[in-house]
């Protein structure tokens, strides 16, 4: 299985320029480079411009998502190639959105079986960045797809601005750790190794998340578990992370994420839970992409309290009715 990567991020963040800081540290891996009009080229090829993008609607039933047509032909073609290769590095157009991309991995079976992938990387301007989330909403999605985010450019900006900044990102991504950089100078293995995407380290991660609280009305739940959600513009991205401390019922939490994701699936960008269900003594992992759903069980769960953690990334999120609706699957 050989490892992909995908930066992303708005015109002249420094995407390009940290995909050459990658390829001048390669310490002898070799990478197939994919870059904005999506053609594949080895790491001594020129770096092509970019082009216009090729979005495909699919259709399964009840589920639509939107794929990279360009982007699973290029893939299909490099495959018979893949044996020459470390890994794959995807960089985005400045205006791409990171959602079809991440799709295109989750719903070409051909792909999964020899491509992983393995982080999405988002780099953002330090000095621009508050104006572009302002005026820019593709700026939102590719912080909200992030398994890591290159703050770049950190260099122009006061101390106090950037500790205010990285506050600002993590409300918006909890999942993702900011890098400071400098001409996107971030340390060589920093692609690769993530897991962004792989349901087996979904446990560690959300153990990292703080207990959930509602920083608009004060509000706690005296049992123990309830929705967080932080909010600043409107429309912008929100994080909600939902908790219980009750056995679930595999089937009501199937129906409410199903009937969710139908209704709303193209405004919650990312999810990603350990669930506790009954009947089953092992951790029950999820993760979502837009209207896509994904699950495993990924083993037994460690000794002491069973908490389930639900986190999700998007838009329009109300916290409460979600962390209701979320205790409602209960056994």
């Amino acid at each position: 299985m050989v490892p992909v990567a995908v930066i992303t991020g708005f015109l002249g963040a420094g995407k390009t320029t940290l995909l050459g800081h990658m390829l001048h540290h390669a310490q002898g891996r070799r990478y197939a480079v994919i870059v904005n009009e999506f053609a594949a080229a080895g790491i001594d090829a020129e770096l092509l411009d970019s082009g216009a993008e090729d979005l495909i609607e699919m259709n399964n039933g009840c589920l639509c998502c939107t794929v990279r047509g360009d982007l699973i032909r290029t893939l299909h073609g490099l495959l018979p190639r893949l044996a020459g290769f470390d890994g794959v590095i995807i960089e985005t157009s400045g205006l791409a959105a990171p959602g079809p991309v991440a799709q295109t991995f989750l719903i070409d079976e051909t792909l999964r079986a020899h491509l992983a992938l393995d982080s999405i990387t988002t780099v953002v301007d330090a000095l621009h960045l508050l104006d572009q989330l302002h005026a820019q909403a593709e700026v939102h999605d590719q912080i909200a797809f992030a398994d890591q985010i290159v703050l770049n450019k950190t260099d122009l900006v006061r101390p106090a601005a950037l500790a205010a900044l990285e506050g600002r990102l993590r409300q918006m991504n909890p999942f993702a750790p900011v890098l400071r950089a400098v001409r996107a100078e971030v340390p060589p293995d920093a692609l690769f190794g993530r897991g962004g995407f792989d349901l087996d380290r979904l446990a560690a991660l959300l153990a990292d998340q703080p207990p959930a609280h509602d920083h608009h009305h004060g509000h706690h739940d005296h049992h123990h578990h309830d929705g967080h959600d932080h909010d600043h513009d409107h429309g912008s991205i929100t994080s909600v992370v939902l908790h219980s401390a009750a056995v679930m019922d595999a089937g009501r939490l199937g129906d409410w994420l199903a009937g969710h994701l139908a209704d709303h699936g193209r405004d919650l960008l990312r999810g990603k839970g350990i669930i506790h269900v009954a009947g089953d003594d092992r951790r029950l992992a999820l993760q979502s992409v837009h209207m896509m759903l994904e699950g495993a069980f990924i083993g037994p769960w460690p000794p002491g309290p069973r908490l389930s953690r639900l986190v999700l990334i998007g838009r329009n999120l109300d916290g409460p009715a979600l962390q209701s609706a979320f205790e409602s699957c209960a056994a």
